[in-house]
């Protein structure tokens, strides 16, 4: 049965999230079900089903991805009604899924191993080369300049400020992506991190150098 279920889930975010040009798509997501399933295992650790099923749907509901958080809450629902998963399955990946969100940085307590494994997928994926591609995919989408030297580095935000306020995309790694490695909570997920993370530090030199035509 539950083999059954995650075909239909995967079909059914696939669906749904298979053309997002902001760095949400499908393959973001097989990436965080896989990276997920990974730390599981590697942990001996967590459910997979509930951690498999919650990566799957992690951005389903996803206010920036919805028109409210109140629509992308009914859209999850709404497919709930149409898989045969019971109450408690449903109730925890909806926990895992409202807790794991970075929201501007401010913290939220993480109620079980899944919600931190699937959190440090997510996480993971939003670092290195790929976490590098997607930042900028999203800082297009919004319209954000790639980078302006006369804007500053946002250190306390809002959620409203995190969503809306000015930025650039090369600010986003200062806001978000280079202290997303000191907030994992796995030792694999730690271990994961550490050459993503020298991957962006080293794209940030080279870019700097570029931006003020020194490089050769």
């Amino acid at each position: 049965m539950y083999d059954q279920i995650i075909e239909q889930t995967a079909m059914y975010v696939r669906s749904e999230l298979g053309d997002d040009a902001t760095g949400h798509d499908w393959y973001h997501v097989d990436r965080v079900r896989r990276t997920a399933l990974d730390i599981c295992q590697k942990e001996q650790a967590g459910d997979p089903f509930i951690i498999e099923m919650a990566a799957l749907l992690h951005d389903i509901s996803d206010e920036k991805l919805n028109e409210s958080a109140e629509a992308g809450q009914k859209k999850l629902n709404l497919f709930f009604q149409t898989i045969d998963l019971p109450e408690v399955a449903q109730h925890a990946i909806t926990n895992i899924i409202e807790t794991i969100s970075y929201k501007g940085g401010r913290k939220t307590g993480l109620a079980s191993i899944e919600a931190k494994i699937v959190q440090d997928a997510d996480r993971i994926d939003a670092i290195g080369a790929i976490g590098i591609a997607r930042a900028f995919a999203y800082g297009g989408k919004k319209g954000q300049p790639i980078y302006d030297p006369t804007v500053s580095v946002r250190e306390e935000m809002s959620l409203e400020e995190y969503r809306k306020g000015k930025s650039t995309s090369i600010h986003h790694f200062y806001e978000k992506l280079l202290k997303l490695k000191d907030l994992l909570n796995t030792e694999t997920a730690k271990e994961m991190a550490a050459s993503r993370q020298e991957m962006m530090e080293v794209f940030l030199r080279q870019f700097y150098l570029e931006w003020d035509g020194q490089a050769r």
